[in-house]
């Protein structure tokens, strides 16, 4: 699937789903700003793209701090072009606690970057979209987002008022050129579930590595949901749960 002319800005991009869909998109021909906090991990990871023959740049990025979500964008735009698309993945899973027992801090925090982080994300670069009549964007939410799990009121929390968030920002956009999509990769081999599993707590730290499904798949789940093909499910909470979806893209 070809994205070649596309300017992609992708958070969370040092490790996990990011990395993966950021060399992804790079091998499809779009131009990749990769963003994480960790500035050497992303600057590793662009080089290799660039190695490899793609367009690749890194910048340090808190997602929850909107001027550095702001300089992110303007990064892109200086090296590339106007960001055409957004993957708004920078997310965290800790604190896994019970309320009962949790810090508040770490709980601020997990919104911070779960919810608000996407937020700035999305802000960023959506005027200039809107201003063009062209855009994707996809927000990286969880299965999480509509079920209770033990240990987990902060993931749940702000998964769940992003995905109220990404149908908000599909509702005042529609009809104005951009695709937007609230999207649950389900449960991937990712670090996170490294985590997942450490804590013990509730059955998803329980699933076998093995019977996870590889990133693999949602990643050719998200390089879809950014190309035309995707139009009729604009404005969707897309999620790899679905069959008739995995059927759509071709993934089992």
């Amino acid at each position: 699937m070809s994205m070649l002319g596309e300017v992609a800005l992708v958070t969370g991009a040092s490790r996990g789903l990011g990395e993966a869909t950021a060399r992804a998109l790079a091998a499809a021909g779009a131009a990749v700003m990769l963003t994480a906090r960790s500035e050497q991990r992303v600057a590793a990871i662009a080089q290799e793209i660039r190695s490899a023959g793609g367009r690749a740049d890194s910048i340090a990025c808190d997602v929850s701090d909107y001027a550095s979500m702001v300089r992110a964008a303007e990064r892109a735009a200086e090296v590339f072009g106007p960001v055409t698309i957004l993957i708004a993945n920078a997310g965290v899973i800790e604190p896994i606690a019970h309320v009962a027992t949790s810090d508040p801090a770490e709980w601020a925090r997990a919104i911070a970057i779960n919810l608000v982080g996407g937020y700035n994300s999305v802000r960023c670069v959506l005027p200039g979209m809107l201003d063009r009549g062209r855009g994707a964007i996809v927000n990286v939410s969880s299965g999480a987002a509509n079920h209770a799990l033990e240990g987990w009121s902060a993931y749940c929390a702000g998964k769940a008022g992003f995905t109220s968030f990404s149908n908000v920002l599909a509702h005042e956009t529609g009809g104005r050129g951009l695709r937007i999509f609230a999207f649950s990769p389900g449960t991937i081999d990712t670090d996170m579930q490294g985590t997942i599993r450490a804590s013990g707590m509730n059955p998803v730290s329980k699933i076998p590595r093995e019977s996870l499904r590889p990133v693999s798949h949602a990643v050719d789940a998200i390089l879809y949901l950014c190309s035309p093909a995707a139009d009729d499910l604009a404005g969707g909470v897309i999620s790899m749960n679905d069959e008739n979806f995995r059927k759509r893209i071709g993934v089992n």
